[in-house]
């Protein structure tokens, strides 16, 4: 193909089509009149011989073609906007007009959030902040098109060049209730955490899957069974409160939500050697070369995680 016979502005439209799914809402970023977006759009499908884009209830979902192009695509914008836009400090007191996306899952809403969007009101007030569901499945794709510019939390499957910095750790507790009828007779150990029914905090939507517990116990040659499985993970101190169920997860959680009277805690059994995790920011190749994306993860990272602000 001969690039000096492309308009690369078409480039910008796909990728506001991307990140907006809609063609008006396209329009209004680029500021051009939804017809001049469609035009873009249909010389766009002539020009990589694909849809890139099919219809969905009141937006568009991109094809496999538009998620592999924005890939390529996404960061030689951002590198042109670099080139072209004078070297500035970011100023997070007088900053206005940008938006920061993050990605977390139940257990980040609950213990990370709350610390970060109390400073990020006091050291930037006039930044927006969007927080989505960490999609497990997708989030690299995400973070290198840029759909979001930072995703929270453990265990997260980053690739080469990406910005991973860790910001504490976290320890794996075990809950039952006070007045399990087996914990008082039996004593705790490798055998009764294996013969006792379980509940599960698993995000069926996020591409999550048994984990780093089940994996150690398959090594071992055993398993345990799973008696009941939720979607959202505060739900579980409740649950083992009222029933014969035990289960295991983040001691931060299980501190904040189990109700000491009802629950007793108790250590993961020494077999299955999962002491610590890593609670992780991870960005996209882009956040070393954005000033403003750089002082968002500075500044998370510099937290005083685990102690008041």
């Amino acid at each position: 193909m001969n690039l000096s016979s492309v308009d690369l502005n078409l480039l910008v439209v796909f990728e506001a089509l991307y990140q907006t799914r809609n063609v008006t809402a396209a329009g209004g970023r680029l500021n051009r009149a939804q017809p001049s977006v469609s035009n873009a759009l249909s010389r766009l499908r002539l020009l990589f011989d694909d849809p890139l884009f099919t219809r969905s209830g009141g937006g568009m979902l991109p094809t496999a073609r538009a998620h592999q192009l924005m890939l390529q695509i996404h960061p030689v914008l951002e590198q042109i906007h670099q080139t072209l836009t004078p070297p500035t400090r970011f100023d997070p007191a007088t900053a206005s007009q940008r938006r920061f996306r993050l990605a977390a899952g139940d257990y980040a809403d609950i213990t990370l959030l709350p610390t970060i969007i109390s400073r990020l009101r006091q050291d930037a007030p006039g930044i927006d902040i969007r927080v989505s569901r960490l999609d497990r499945r997708n989030v690299v794709q995400q973070l290198e098109s840029g759909e979001i510019d930072v995703a929270l939390g453990g265990h997260i499957e980053a690739v080469k060049g990406m910005l991973v910095q860790p910001l504490f750790t976290e320890s794996f507790t075990c809950i039952a209730s006070r007045h399990h009828p087996r914990l008082a007779a039996e004593s705790w150990g490798l055998a009764q955490y294996v013969g006792l029914p379980h509940a599960l905090y698993a995000p069926s939507d996020d591409g999550s899957a048994r984990g780093i517990i089940d994996r150690r116990l398959a090594e071992l040659g055993l398993e345990r069974r799973v008696a009941a499985t939720f979607s959202h993970i505060v739900a579980l101190p409740a649950v083992v409160a009222g029933s014969d169920l035990i289960a295991t997860l983040a001691h931060s959680v299980a501190s904040q939500f189990a109700d000491p009277t009802k629950v007793r805690f108790l250590p993961l059994p020494a077999e299955l050697a999962v002491s610590t995790f890593s609670i992780d920011l991870v960005a996209g190749r882009q956040a070393r070369r954005d000033p403003a994306l750089t002082w968002l993860c500075d500044t998370l990272t510099q937290l005083n995680w685990g102690k008041s602000e």
